[in-house]
């Protein structure tokens, strides 16, 4: 039971959402803003004949994006990886404050910088990059935000991905994401298994997905 003091204000609400529940779809609007509070999602783009491209996946902490604290109209659809609580805000109300607050701002640029860059990687790897070199930097991205977030401990982090969305990230099918997986293995860089990414050889790692 919450107290008065306890209720979030009226401009914020508390959703929540089970594990392969869409949480938004492309061109539908909403005067809310999203944060992701709990579990991990994605973002993507659904294609006309079924597949889709993931956008990026979303940790504890991250809008769903940034552009929707200016578009009401979602520009991609999004759905739960686990199960996740998300928190609204009212979009005119985080408008209003932006106006008056230099740190509101400067944080909304910052993220406005970070989803620009994480884009413009993915579109390069995606581009340029072998079967290998995309899930190394697929891994090793998630594995940078991750550590930013939580105490990461013996090399092993929290990764509650099925191949199916790892290969919807990198644009390949899941039996070409199972023989990398198998080949990082037998190689001693990394294993994947429930749900957790256990890093033996970082440096190869780095070897394999760094872009510069």
């Amino acid at each position: 039971h919450q107290s008065a003091a306890d209720e979030p204000p009226n401009w914020q609400r508390f959703l929540t959402a089970r594990a392969g529940e869409q949480i938004a779809t492309r061109n539908q609007s909403s005067s809310d803003v999203f944060v992701l509070c709990t579990g991990w999602a994605f973002r993507f783009l659904q294609l006309p004949d079924g597949r889709r491209q993931i956008l990026n996946f979303l940790l504890p902490g991250d809008l769903l994006s940034v552009v929707t604290i200016f578009d009401k109209q979602f520009q991609f659809s999004a759905k739960a990886v686990t199960a996740i609580q998300l928190s609204g805000f009212v979009r005119s109300e985080i408008l209003t404050r932006c106006k008056v607050s230099p740190g509101i701002q400067s944080a909304i640029g910052r993220c406005c910088v970070e989803e620009s860059r994480a884009a413009g990687e993915l579109a390069g790897v995606l581009g340029q990059r072998s079967a290998d070199e995309r899930i190394a930097y697929l891994f090793l991205h998630l594995m940078h935000r991750i550590s930013a977030r939580s105490v990461v401990r013996d090399h092993r982090y929290p990764l509650p991905l099925r191949q199916q969305q790892i290969a919807d990230a990198v644009g390949l099918t899941p039996v070409h994401v199972s023989r990398v997986l198998s080949m990082f293995r037998d190689r001693r860089i990394c294993v994947l298994s429930e749900n957790v990414l256990n890093v033996l050889d970082h440096a190869e790692l780095e070897r394999i997905g760094a872009i510069g």
